[in-house]
């Protein structure tokens, strides 16, 4: 496990020693590196990257045996009530909350009105 080092000319800021250490890198290199990864172009690359958003209208638990005899037209009650904000999840983590609504545009389709964005948890932060 690397050691976790504070650099007195960036009072505030902790890197990872073993990044300078692998490649015998000094920390102006370094430097240099996140330049260009900071790039306007490559940050327009990653702003491109798609990401498959799910909605979440409840859940449901129940013994293999009753799933084994669910068939065309049955009703899986789920946690959720109507009414209850849904989860909007990203990469399995839930992102914000929102109410189902129809497309205005497309009568024929659902969406989702954001009411809260979900901030991430402090279990994300100490990692």
């Amino acid at each position: 496990m690397s050691e976790k080092i504070k650099t007195p000319q960036d009072e505030g800021t902790w890197h990872d020693e073993a990044l300078f250490a692998k490649s015998g890198s000094t920390a102006a290199d370094f430097d240099s590196r996140e330049e260009r990864i900071g790039s306007t172009k490559n940050l327009e690359s990653i702003l491109r990257i798609q990401v498959l958003i799910q909605v979440v209208l409840g859940s449901a638990t129940m013994p293999v045996a009753n799933l084994m005899k669910l068939g065309r037209g049955a009703i899986i009650p789920l946690d959720h009530r109507v009414g209850e904000p849904v989860d909007v999840v990203v990469n399995g983590r839930v992102i914000a909350r929102g109410e189902v609504v129809v497309v205005e545009d497309d009568n024929s389709r659902f969406g989702v009105s954001l009411t809260e964005i979900v901030g991430p948890s402090s279990s994300e932060f100490s990692n």
